[in-house]
């Protein structure tokens, strides 16, 4: 299972080439339910994400997921990265420790969606991720706006994303 919140940033930490990179590019097959392929630097990866349901009363902007990752060699993946609907994703994550013992992932993207940065921190279950208290460089929870899940930006051909009339 996947619980995590998603943010903006007010700021991006100084000194990014600091902490550990990395290099990441995916592609969805399938949006609903999520059939993504990723490379991570030389990881090859095909995962499932289902959303389920969350906790009543703990449904403040938290993302719930049934996430299944499988491993894949480059010949998989470059074949099925030729079916992949919409373009590749391509970024570089920042994996940043946070103060109260979370990591923060921090997505800074390249290619057609260059410019846009969020970054995001995962929990072991839905009452953690109600109980964080994000550090003053975070910016708005955007958990809950699909414009910001990879699988809707892989359709955006460029920021426009957020004129949602620019995309599909």
């Amino acid at each position: 299972m996947e619980i995590e919140k998603k943010f903006l940033l007010r700021e991006l930490p100084g000194e990014l080439e600091q902490y550990p990179v990395k290099v990441i590019e995916q592609g969805y097959l399938c949006s609903d339910p999520v059939v993504r392929i990723r490379q991570s630097n030389d990881k090859y990866i095909l995962t499932y994400k289902a959303k389920l349901e969350q906790q009543e009363g703990l449904a403040d902007s938290v993302r719930v997921n049934q996430e299944v990752e499988v491993p894949l060699n480059r010949q998989g993946y470059e074949h099925l990265r030729q079916k992949v609907d919409g373009h590749l994703i391509r970024k570089r994550r920042y994996i940043i420790p946070l103060a109260d013992g979370h990591k923060g992932e921090l997505d800074v993207f390249e290619g057609v969606l260059s410019g846009l940065v969020f970054i995001e921190v995962e929990f072991a279950n839905q009452e953690e991720a109600a109980a964080f208290q994000a550090p003053d460089w975070f910016g708005q929870n955007v958990s809950d706006d699909y414009r910001y899940s990879n699988s809707f930006l892989s359709t955006c051909q460029d920021l426009s994303v957020f004129n949602i009339e620019e995309c599909k």
